[in-house]
Order: structure tokens, then sequence, then C-alpha cells
């Protein structure tokens, strides 16, 4: 049987704190492992207790034996296990007094169960924290959500792009939601407006990516020859036609950093609100209201609108739906105008 959900309601959750990070003070800590960090690597662990510590120093410790698991000496790959005490040796971590607090966050539920939370996340709000980002989806939900034993995410969407997210409450849907996505073995729809015509014999993208990083340090993707980069496929179909854009249901069998963006634009169709990747002269027209006039759109119209997997507990068929947000839905409307 197949689940089929669109929208859903927010059904009552539970989870326990994960384990206090050392102070900034050197000393030596001696930390419990619990049911939010049960199976976990070593290293992993670590590197998420220790927030501020570089992962060099992390990796130097454990190998110096000064890291002991139950009082003897592991290597970084161990995996841990309930009740198990970690002997964490004197490290000392960034001032992190300087930071904002982070604010507690709830997100429109749309399916939520004992084993995973899926939400519809607003574009402009970075998944997690990091690369200058303070906190973002998980860090808010955590807060908003104190008694909670495990919240990890199960995938990633870029700050820019909305909607489903999936979010495990336990670590064994965790990483039986990973292999899912990490097999291909889930069903990812988009909905991505472009520029221009698209022609609809245009069903395939199959063109290598290679990551690289500006001379600002910024994250970018390219396309790239097939010996120097990986292969990532993209399945397009058109949905409708506008004058001088195109609504494509977008499905990603590969999934690759900024995949979709990268591959449209290479096409000669990029997204429109593309900062990173698209016509920055219509994204300008496009926020000052004169590309559609009378209608200003300042987003990336890009939205994980539909999400199918098997429950990592049941097995079952679970395909969920998230509509298009307001400003999405305002502009198609203009546009049919």
């Amino acid at each position: 049987m197949v689940q089929r959900i669109i929208g859903g309601k927010r059904a009552a959750t539970a989870k326990a704190t994960s384990p206090a990070a050392p102070s900034a003070a050197p000393a030596v800590t001696r930390v419990q492992v619990d049911e939010g960090s049960e199976g976990q690597r070593l290293d992993n662990f670590l590197i998420k207790l220790l927030k501020g510590v570089p992962k060099t120093h992390v990796y130097r410790v454990i190998r110096s034996g000064e890291v002991r698991v139950n009082k003897g000496r592991a290597a970084a790959d161990t995996r841990l296990s309930l009740g198990d005490e970690v002997r964490v040796p004197p490290v000392r971590v960034a001032d992190r007094s300087a930071e904002p607090a982070v604010p507690a966050r709830e997100f429109p539920v749309v399916f939520e169960d004992d084993h995973l939370i899926a939400v519809d996340k607003p574009a402009g709000v970075a998944v997690h924290g990091g690369s200058g980002v303070s906190f973002g989806v998980i860090e808010q939900l955590r807060q908003a959500r104190p008694e909670a034993k495990f919240l990890e995410l199960v995938h990633r969407l870029d700050k820019e792009t909305s909607g489903l997210l999936l979010v495990a409450k336990k670590r064994s849907a965790l990483t039986a939601l990973q292999d899912q996505f990490r097999n291909r073995e889930t069903g990812k729809t988009y909905a991505a407006l472009v520029q221009g015509a698209w022609p609809a014999s245009r069903k395939v993208i199959d063109v290598a990516l290679h990551k690289f990083l500006t001379a600002e340090g910024e994250r970018r993707v390219r396309t790239a020859a097939a010996d120097d980069g990986r292969r990532s496929i993209t399945l397009v179909k058109v949905a409708k036609k506008f004058d001088h854009f195109t609504l494509l249901d977008v499905t990603i069998k590969t999934g690759r950093t900024h995949q979709i963006r990268v591959h449209l634009a290479h096409e000669g169709h990029p997204i429109a609100g593309d900062e990173k990747y698209g016509d920055f002269a219509l994204n300008k027209a496009l926020s000052k209201g004169e590309a559609v006039p009378g209608h200003r759109f300042d987003r990336m119209f890009l939205h994980a609108r539909r999400l199918r997997f098997e429950h990592p507990a049941t097995g079952e068929v679970i395909e969920l739906e998230a509509a298009l947000p307001a400003e999405c839905e305002d502009l198609l409307h203009a546009l049919n105008s």
C-alpha cells in the first residue's frame, strides 16, 4: 500500500538532550553515550561534541590515544554503543559567546510519526549552520523541541530552495533513509520556472559536474568533461509554457551539489531568480517588478514538491507533496494573465 500525503498534522514528539559540550576551559570530560549517539562513529561523535575544534585536531587526539572508550583506546571508526563512556581529553574550543542565540522555530509539518518528520522548508533558510550561517532548520527545530532524543537531517536542500525536507527522529531511521537516498531509491521531484521556451523533446540531461572554489572561497559547480567530473543525470518534463518562461517538473537521478541549477543553466534556460547560476539582468528585472509588470519576485523558483520513499520501520511506500509557496503561485498567476 502507498500512503500519499499532501499537507499534514503535527503529531506529538519526543526528544532528550544531546550530550553537553565540554566547557571551553581545558579539562578532561567523560561523556556517556545516549540513544541519540548510539551507533555513531567515534570521530563523528567527537566532531559534533567539540564544535569549534578543527577536525584535524580531533583525529590527532584519537590517534594519540587520549580519547578512550570504556577506558580503552579506540579508533576513529569505532561504533559507539548505548552506555559507553567516552573520555575526552582537555581541548580548547572556540569562544562561541559572541554568536547569536539559536531561536526556537517550528516549520510546517507535512508528515510526522515516531521515526521521522517531513517539513516544508521555506526559501531563504539554510538547513543547518556553517559557512557563514549561524543556524538553520535543524538547530531551530532542536531548540523548539528540547525534549527530543534525536533530530538529524536525512538530506539537504539549498538555502534558496523551498520544499520537502526529511528529519530523522531515530538513528535507525536516519541510516535507513540515507541508504535509500544514497542508492537512489527515493523519488524527488522539483518544480522549476526557467527562462525561455524549454524544448519538450529535451527530457534527459546527462552532463558531468565538477565542484570548485571561487577566488573568494565560495563553493560553486560547473559542467565538466566526463573524466573531469562526476556523472550527473537530470530528467525534465514540461509542466506548463508561458511567454518567455517554462514551468518544469524536474527529477534527479543523482544528487550532486547544485545539480538542477547548473544543468538547467547549461542548457540555456536558467532558473528564475537564481543568484548563482542565473541570468542576473532577468533576476533584477523580476525583483523590481519589470519582467512581469506589476509583480515583484525576489527568490529562486525551485521547490521540492514531491518525495517518495519507503518508511524506514514499516517498509510502506510514502508519497509526500508540498504545494507551491504563495509567492510562486502568485508569479504563475501573473504570467497567466
